[in-house]
């Protein structure tokens, strides 16, 4: 089995950066933290067969988590929110999980594990990084996601129970802005064995693959190098033109940005919290839940929807999304319509 000790992490936060496309929060506050905490031990990610009928409770972080590292954690925000969650369901987390793999809450998780004592699933809700609570597997199956409790830093804790993914939507956003703009969030524990449906599997393990391949790049490298080594495929190789970044078209800023590659071909990505579409002289060549990586030229770092510039010189690459999305039932819940884009899904094809 996988295990992440503190030479890993760097490794790590960059497979969650990847996994993130573009979203999900910084995670190198969060990997920093992850470093203090595990010192000179490691986790174990445990495949859910596993845990068996271990109670497992998916564990992250809501809110603005660009505030994370500005905010750091206590220490005692994800002990409150499982204390909180075994009084209110009558069941005792064996293990967690992690609510999402992509960005900050892929680290974070393996935080809330070490605090707890808990062993660590390899498993999460989203597979990568998404911005809507609906979103999570769980929501997609037409499973509850109730009830959800969170706790932000000064120790204040809330549980949520007796309403639908949009209303706890409402509700997060309300608590983490009063709060001072993050919470530790948990959803209820259920038995590990259920999550090879319900939830997209070896999420972590992936990530940390991703971050190990990454490492073994020459620098500056290649775009064709970037994507083989990453198991993708190149879609552009050139400079940032343009962003253009609107409102809030509902509650996520929406935008786009022009890349112009070496030969002149315009790329162009549509943006909102992630990296959701690619063009190439207007015709679109890769979608969401697939993942839409832009990185650095000269170090491959990857570059966040909101920390990319005009004049960065890039390469943009995809890599396959989560196989757990790709059944037609389950792709309308994070394909470009889900973000209000008149196209259907352009997937990878499967190795």
């Amino acid at each position: 089995m996988p295990t992440v000790r503190s030479r890993d992490i760097d490794a790590l936060v960059v497979g969650v950066s990847l996994l993130g496309s573009g979203g999900g929060g910084d995670a190198w506050a969060c990997g920093q933290v992850l470093r203090r905490r595990l010192g000179d031990g490691e986790i174990t990610l445990h495949p859910l067969a596993e845990l068996g009928d271990t109670p497992t409770m998916p564990v992250g972080v809501a809110g603005a988590t660009s505030v994370f590292a500005e905010k750091l954690p206590s220490g005692n925000e994800f002990a409150r929110v499982s204390t909180a969650m075994a009084r209110w369901t009558g069941r005792q987390p064996g293990a967690v999980m992690a609510l999402e793999a992509g960005g900050l809450n892929g680290v974070a998780a393996l935080v809330a594990a070490l605090d707890l004592g808990l062993p660590f699933a390899d498993a999460d809700l989203m597979g990568r990084a998404l911005p809507r609570l609906d979103q999570f597997t769980w929501a997609a199956l037409g499973q509850s996601i109730m009830p959800c409790v969170m706790c932000e830093p000064s120790g204040q804790t809330v549980v949520v129970d007796g309403t639908d993914p949009a209303g706890l939507e409402r509700t997060v956003r309300a608590f983490v802005s009063q709060a001072g703009g993050w919470a530790a969030m948990a959803l209820p524990p259920r038995p590990a064995r259920d999550g090879e449906d319900n939830a997209c599997t070896g999420s972590l393990s992936r990530a940390l693959r991703l971050g190990q391949a990454h490492a073994s790049l020459r620098r500056p490298p290649s775009s064709a190098e970037v994507a083989h080594t990453l198991g993708g495929r190149t879609l552009g190789d050139g400079r940032v033109l343009e962003i253009d970044r609107h409102g809030p078209a509902s509650t996520f800023g929406r935008g786009s940005v022009t890349v112009i590659g070496q030969s002149g071909e315009v790329l162009r990505l549509e943006t909102e919290n992630e990296y959701l579409l690619a063009m190439i002289d207007g015709e679109v060549v890769a979608t969401t839940p697939d993942l839409l990586c832009v990185l650095d030229r000269q170090t491959a770092r990857p570059l966040s929807v909101e920390r990319l510039r005009v004049g960065d010189e890039v390469f943009v690459v995809v890599l396959p999304g989560p196989s757990w999305w790709r059944r037609e039932d389950r792709l309308a819940a994070v394909g470009p319509a889900a973000f209000g884009l008149d196209c259907p899904p352009v997937l990878l094809e499967p190795a």
